[in-house]
C-alpha cells in the first residue's frame, strides 16, 4: 500500500512537532525515519497509526483519506519500543489475540497464529509467558501480533532501542527478512544512522519536524543536500573545516591553510564549510596535490591507518593506506578524491 502524506502538521500548543511534512511512501518499501531525539519522527508515526490527531494536512493510504479515521479502522499494525505484551499470556495468545477481539473462531486464529510464529521463528516457544521470553524473542512476538491482522501498513517505533548490540544487528536482519517476505509497506523510527543504513529502502531524514531529505541509503551518504544531513550520516563523522572561497581555493577562516577546489558555484568572498569524508583523502607522492598537512596522531588499524592531520590550525581525521608509513609531526601531501568532499554555505548549511 502506498502511504501519502501531504503538508501534515501537528502542534501542542506553542510547539510545532512535524511541519508541513509532505512525502510518499512507496509500497511494498521498507521506509526508515531517522534523526535525532525529538525531531518529530514518533509524532509522525503516531498520526499516520491514528493514535494523534493531526493539526493540519492530509494522510491518503493509496487513495483513500484516512486523516480523520479512527487507529482500528485504518489497517495498521503497530509493534511500540516496550512490545507491550500481555504477561498474563502465552506466546500463542499474544499473537492470537487481535483475532480474539474480532470474534474469530479460534481454531481459525490459532492456526493463524501458528502461521505468524513460525515466520518470527518463535514457533518452539507457543506455550511461554513474556517474562520468560528474552528481549529478541519478546520483539518478534509482538511483530507476530501485529502481522497477524494482515495490516495494510506495519509501523516499527524504536524497536530495537531496548536490545543489546548484537542481539540489535541480528533483530534489524530479522525485520528485514520478515518485511520482504510479506511485501507490507513498513515504517520503521530509529535515531540510529547504521540500522537506518543497513535495512531499509530508503531513508527520511528529519530535525526539528522538518524533511531534510529522502533518499536511498547509499544516495544520501554520498550527495547529502545540506550539512546537518551530511553530519548526522558517517563514522566516523565527516570533518568540517570553517573557512571562506578565493581564487579557486577554500582558504580556512585564519589564513593559515587553503585547498584546491572545482566547484564552479562557489563565489569569492563567500563564507562556506567544507565536508571531507574519512575516505575521500589520499597521499600524493609527487607535485599534484591539493593540500598539504601536518600529522598530529595516527592509529593503525588493519590495511588503513586513521590518522588525525592539522591543516593550518583545524584538525580533520582521515583514512591513509597503510602502504604509506607516515610519523606524526610530518609533512605530508594530500589529495581529494572525486567522493566525499562537499561545500556548504556557512550561513544557511545548504550545499554550494
Amino acid at each position: 500500500m502506498k502511504v501519502t502524506i501531504e503538508h501534515l502538521t501537528k502542534r501542542f500548543d506553542s510547539m510545532t512537532a512535524v511541519n508541513n511534512f509532505t512525502m510518499t511512501f512507496e509500497d511494498g518499501k521498507l521506509i526508515a525515519l531517522l534523526g535525532p531525539s525529538g525531531c518529530g519522527k514518533s509524532t509522525l508515526l503516531n498520526m499516520l497509526s491514528g493514535i494523534l490527531p493531526v493539526t493540519e494536512g492530509k494522510i491518503y493510504f493509496d487513495e483513500e483519506d484516512v486523516t480523520d479515521m479512527p487507529p482500528q479502522d485504518r489497517g495498521v499494525g503497530l509493534v511500540f519500543q516496550n512490545y507491550a505484551l500481555y504477561p498474563h499470556m502465552s506466546v500463542l495468545e499474544n499473537i492470537a489475540f487481535p483475532l480474539e477481539i474480532k470474534k474469530v473462531d479460534k481454531k481459525e486464529r490459532e492456526e493463524k497464529a501458528l502461521e505468524m510464529a513460525k515466520l518470527v521463528h518463535v514457533d518452539q516457544l507457543l506455550d511461554r509467558k513474556p517474562k520468560q521470553l528474552s528481549g529478541g524473542q519478546q520483539q518478534r512476538v509482538a511483530i507476530a501480533r501485529a502481522l497477524i491482522k494482515q495490516p495494510r501498513l506495519l509501523l516499527l517505533d524504536e524497536p530495537l532501542s531496548n536490545l543489546d548490540a548484537r542481539l540489535r544487528l541480528e533483530m534489524r536482519e530479522e525485520i528485514r527478512r520478515i518485511q520482504l517476505e510479506t511485501g507490507v509497506t513498513t515504517i520503521f523510527v530509529t535515531h540510529d544512522q547504521e540500522e537506518a543504513m543497513s535495512i531499509s529502502d530508503k531513508i527520511v531524514l528529519m530535525k526539528d519536524g522538518l524533511l531534510q531529505q529522502e533518499d536511498g541509503p547509499q544516495e544520501l551518504y554520498d550527495d547529502p543536500s545540506n550539512l546537518f544531513v551530511a553530519n548526522f550520516l558517517g563514522n566516523p563523522p565527516i570533518n568540517n573545516l570553517n573557512g571562506y572561497i578565493k581564487d579557486g581555493y577554500f582558504v580556512l577562516d585564519d589564513d593559515s591553510g587553503k585547498i584546491k577546489i572545482n566547484n564552479p558555484n562557489a563565489k569569492d568572498g563567500q563564507k562556506a564549510v567544507m565536508g571531507i569524508r574519512a575516505e575521500s583523502v589520499m597521499i600524493s607522492q609527487d607535485e599534484d596535490h591539493d593540500f598539504e598537512a601536518i600529522v598530529k596522531q595516527r592509529y593503525t588499524m588493519g590495511k588503513e591507518e586513521l590518522a588525525f592531520l592539522n591543516i593550518g590550525n583545524q584538525t580533520i581525521r582521515v583514512y591513509l593506506s597503510s602502504d604509506y608509513v607516515v610519523k606524526e609531526g610530518e609533512k605530508v601531501f594530500l589529495k581529494l578524491r572525486n567522493k566525499g568532499i562537499f561545500l556548504f554555505d556557512d550561513e544557511s548549511g545548504e550545499r554550494i
